[in-house]
C-alpha cells in the first residue's frame, strides 16, 4: 500500500510513532493520534492485542484485526488522508519504525502498559512495538512513555528512572485540574496537550501556566 502514497517529506509536515498498548486511559492514545492528525502528521501506528481488547472495553470502536483494515477504520474515523495513518503489525519487522534509517524522529507509547515499560527498559524487542522504543533510545531519538497504574511498585519505579537515564521521557497519565475540568475529555485534553508540547507543536488544547487562570 505504502507505494501508492507520495512520501510523507513530499505531503505531511512531520512524521510521528505512535504505539497504544494495553494499559487503561487508552483515550490518551486515540485522542493524541485524532490531534496529530489534525496537525498534519503521518503517523506510523502499532496497536497491541491487549490495546485491541482494552480498546473494546473502554470505548465505543470496535477496531478490525488485521493492520490493513484497522488502516481504514482510522483514516475513515479520524477523516486522515490517504496514506497518513499507517498502521502495522506486531511482526510486521520490514515497517520503517524496525530500523534506525527509516524511523520517525520521535515516537509515543501512550498509553504505555507496565509489561510494555518492562520490555522497553531491558531491550527485549519481541515484537515491533519494543523494537521501535528499541530503535529511538539506540538512535538517541524521542521517545515519550505515558504509563498509567497506580500504584506503582518498585520495578516500575526502577524501570521509569532506567528509561529517564537513557533519554526518555516518561508523562505519567495524571491530568491536573488546576483548569478546573468539566469532562472526562477535558481530563484527556490536558495529558494530550501535555505530549503535543514535549513533541514540539503549538496546541491550544490547553493554555500554558499563567494564562486565563484568573
Amino acid at each position: 500500500m505504502s507505494s501508492e502514497y507520495p512520501s510523507a517529506e513530499q505531503v505531511y509536515s512531520r512524521r510521528v510513532t505512535l504505539a497504544i498498548t494495553g494499559a487503561s486511559g487508552v483515550q490518551y492514545g486515540l485522542r493524541l493520534l485524532q490531534c496529530l492528525v489534525e496537525l498534519d502528521t503521518q503517523v506510523l501506528l502499532m496497536v497491541s492485542k491487549a490495546a485491541q481488547v482494552v480498546i473494546a472495553t473502554e470505548t465505543d470502536l470496535k477496531l478490525p484485526g488485521a493492520p490493513d483494515a484497522m488502516e481504514a477504520f482510522l483514516s475513515e474515523h479520524f477523516q486522515a488522508r490517504a496514506g497518513q495513518i499507517k498502521v502495522y503489525g506486531r511482526e510486521q519487522w520490514m515497517a520503517p519504525v524496525a530500523s534506525g534509517s527509516g524511523a520517525p524522529s520521535a515516537m509515543v507509547v501512550c498509553p504505555c502498559s507496565t509489561g510494555t515499560l518492562s520490555a522497553i527498559a531491558c531491550g527485549a524487542s519481541n515484537n515491533l512495538i519494543e523494537r521501535a522504543a528499541d530503535v529511538a533510545l539506540k538512535e538517541r531519538r524521542q521517545l515519550l512513555l505515558v504509563p498509567r497504574e497506580a500504584p506503582y511498585s518498585e520495578i516500575h519505579l526502577e524501570h521509569m528512572l532506567k528509561l529517564t537515564r537513557m533519554g526518555a521521557v516518561v508523562v505519567p497519565a495524571s491530568p491536573g485540574f488546576y483548569q478546573k475540568p468539566q469532562s472526562v475529555e477535558e481530563m484527556v485534553d490536558f495529558i494530550v496537550a501535555r505530549l503535543l508540547s514535549q513533541l514540539g507543536y503549538e496546541q491550544n488544547l490547553l493554555p500554558r501556566w499563567g494564562e486565563n487562570m484568573l
